[in-house]
């Protein structure tokens, strides 16, 4: 790299940190096999679940160049949403629902790709180079180049770490045609560590590195949309809208620093949230309560099925009058969970009373289903 390039990169690397950004990491549009054979491991798993994308664009994830050919370097950047507070403080109180910490605010995606807008925008006049942006919504396997950009490794929670900030940490990614000198590696600083993988609640890490989505309470309640499986609806408890536990208890969290942009600090509206009356949200009341925010994203009756379950593992008679208008929803699964969430407050004699409310065609299988399995 020649050294006028060498000071172009090091004022973008200013401006960066200027912006707010944590890290700043070059590597080469490439990533090592390792990462290729896991994720086509985990595919053939189908630990990937109901995402489907993951699979269709198996073969643009391996490497960034299958992305973009002319692509020659990549600059990860990270992006701190530490919590002021850790999330796991509200699991006892089981009548507020738990929303995951990176989205109790503005979408993330919103802020980061505006900042590397700006920057990949310097990058392309200076270095005369083509600039690509990516903040988590293409198939770029962003984690493996943050590691080897040097910001951090890839914990056995799958989560990326750095031993400055913790878990905490959107990335963002500028894909470049420009040769750019790599930095060092990262390595692997995990040890004999296993808090993430012993907090797990629903036991979703076959192994150290491993990750099966599909008892993920993450992805249960944010990107699943259909009929929260039985063994997982206990488990999952007042968590709402994803799940903090295996980040929380990263020991390389003593050294993070509370966010200090306010588009990321915790709303105090959605700090802890009333179970009952979110139960309320209808779909207009829903979008203007998430407007901005990735929660959103999921939809009303995702999002009310899940606060259902929270219903049904919190305690009270006030929590039975909130799940009953739900046997009349609109939707089916909404109907099926406020089914469970009623069996785990009532006697089947007095829970007999609520079929005809619950079943509103003899089409529907879901609610049926759950009916068969409680009433009996």
């Amino acid at each position: 790299m020649l050294p006028q390039t060498d000071k172009i990169l090091a004022d973008i690397k200013k401006r960066a940190e200027r912006l707010g950004f944590v890290h700043f990491g070059v590597t080469g549009a490439d990533v090592p096999d390792l990462w290729g054979e896991r994720l086509q491991t985990a595919i053939g798993e189908q630990w990937h679940g109901d995402m489907h994308w993951m699979a269709e664009t198996l073969d643009r994830r391996i490497s960034p160049k299958t992305l973009w050919p002319e692509a020659k370097s990549a600059i990860v950047l990270a992006y701190n949403y530490t919590p002021d507070s850790n999330p796991m403080d509200l699991l006892e109180q089981r009548e507020k629902g738990i929303i995951s910490a990176y989205a109790r605010n503005r979408d993330y995606h919103d802020i980061i790709k505006g900042k590397l807008k700006e920057l990949a925008g310097v990058m392309a006049r200076q270095l005369q180079a083509q600039v690509k942006v990516f903040v988590d919504t293409a198939p770029l396997m962003e984690k493996p180049l943050a590691q080897q950009a040097g910001i951090g490794w890839q914990g056995k929670h799958s989560v990326l770490v750095s031993k400055d900030e913790g878990c905490w940490l959107f990335l963002g990614t500028i894909l470049t045609d420009a040769e750019l000198a790599p930095d060092e590696p990262e390595q692997d600083h995990c040890g004999s560590c296993t808090r993430c993988l012993d907090i797990c609640p629903t036991n979703a890490f076959p192994a150290p590195y491993k990750l099966d989505a599909r008892k993920c309470i993450a992805y249960l309640t944010n990107e699943f949309k259909g009929i929260t499986p039985p063994e997982f609806r206990v488990p999952i408890g007042n968590r709402i809208y994803g799940c903090d536990d295996c980040l929380a208890v990263c020991p390389w969290n003593k050294f993070a620093q509370t966010t200090s942009d306010a588009k990321l600090q915790m709303r105090d509206d959605l700090r802890a949230p009333d179970l009952i009356e979110l139960a309320k949200l209808d779909d207009a009341q829903f979008r203007t309560l998430f407007a901005g925010s990735p929660v959103k994203r999921l939809g009303r009756d995702a999002f009310i099925r899940n606060v259902l379950i929270g219903l049904g593992n919190a305690s009270g008679h006030d929590m039975v009058l909130a799940i009953k208008p739900h046997l009349h929803d609109a939707n089916p699964i909404v109907r099926a969970t406020a089914v469970w969430a009623l069996t785990q407050h009532l006697s089947a004699t007095i829970f007999a009373q609520y079929r005809s409310s619950a079943l509103q065609t003899e089409t529907d299988k879901d609610v049926i289903a759950e009916w068969n399995g409680k009433a009996s």
